[in-house]
């Protein structure tokens, strides 16, 4: 059964909301309960949220819970451009809402698991740049007919990388690779002075990484619409 098209952005809206409440929880915790979580223990939270919430809302929106992301497929002509801007907003109110439940449940944490440089600013921006533009090529190798057999495997895949990058980078930049998930604990927690780094870098990483699929898949053609493909035929 096709999905109904509005529920696009209620369901990016929950899944940036269930990624955000998740991924940054599992910091806060940390934080909380003295390392109970371990950082292993939080870049797997990570992973493994946003492997489920592939296959949870994959089929419905895409669930790209991330502008970059979002922004990347537009640009490489995967997504609607009239759908950029709900999707967006969608995401960014999202992870403010889970920013803002967590808040609620832990009134005396300070950071509410925000991203924030350990040394350089450049450091952890050039870092970010290089994490998404590896996530987002990944998300695009998987959007081509030659390898479109995988998309069962798509969730594996990209929940696998997040929790990868996660894991070895967490500790310098924060591992963001997301502007919606450094925006909303920056916001509410309010250390922003930073945030540009995370806006920015993963926008640009996302869209570096546009070019470069188009190279390796010069000869090839893309499935018609993949964006539509996933919500119509349900494929994730």
């Amino acid at each position: 059964m096709k999905p109904f098209k509005q529920k696009q952005y209620i369901a990016e809206f929950l899944a940036t909301f269930i990624l955000v409440f998740c991924g940054t929880g599992a910091v806060i915790i940390n934080q909380e309960t003295h390392g109970t979580v371990t950082h292993v223990g939080i870049a797997m939270t990570f992973g493994l949220v946003v492997m489920c919430l592939i296959y949870a809302f994959g089929h419905i929106s895409g669930a790209h819970m991330n502008p970059a992301v979002s922004i990347a497929l537009m640009s490489a002509g995967e997504m609607p451009k009239n759908k950029l801007m709900p999707y967006i907003f969608g995401q960014l109110l999202g992870a403010l809402t889970a920013s803002m439940v967590l808040r609620g449940l832990f009134p005396t944490n300070l950071l509410l698991g925000a991203t924030l440089p350990h040394e350089g600013v450049m450091q952890s921006f050039l870092l970010e740049v290089i994490l998404t533009f590896f996530l987002m090529l990944t998300i695009l190798h998987l959007l081509y007919k030659k390898t479109s057999k995988e998309f069962p495997l798509i969730g594996f895949i990209v929940g696998s990388v997040v929790g990868l990058e996660a894991l070895f980078a967490g500790p310098i930049s924060g591992a963001s690779m997301n502007p919606a998930r450094s925006l909303g604990p920056a916001l509410v927690s309010g250390h922003v002075a930073n945030l540009w780094i995370y806006l920015l870098a993963p926008s640009i990483g996302a869209l570096l990484a546009v070019p470069v699929a188009r190279l390796f898949h010069a000869t090839e053609k893309v499935e018609e619409n993949v964006y539509e493909s996933l919500l119509e035929e349900e494929i994730v």
